[in-house]
């Protein structure tokens, strides 16, 4: 099991983002949880397994929620130190 964090920029706080996209990854079946950053941008961590299709995580994000504007989304893989609940969540 690894870890993905995504970082997405954009209109992203303040426009419901979090919890469209914490519903909907729910929904599909990921752990882990979403969060805003200081600087504006909103940070999602989620468990990955071995040959897990990516693309599915990129759509939720980047079609966000109906009052948000996703400019770009960067990934990179966490260490796998990070700590999970046993859902998807919205982390303050």
């Amino acid at each position: 099991m690894g870890c993905a964090k995504f970082i997405v920029k954009g209109r992203v706080q303040r426009v419901y983002y979090r919890k469209h996209v914490s519903q909907a990854l729910a929904k599909a079946g990921y752990i882990g949880f979403v969060k805003n950053l200081s600087n504006g941008d909103v940070e999602v961590t989620l468990k990955t397994e071995p040959n897990q299709n990516i693309s599915e995580v990129l759509q939720i994000l980047n079609e966000g929620s109906p009052k948000s504007e996703v400019t770009g989304v960067e990934m990179s893989m966490c260490s796998d130190e990070v700590k999970f609940s046993n859902s998807f969540e919205v982390r303050y």
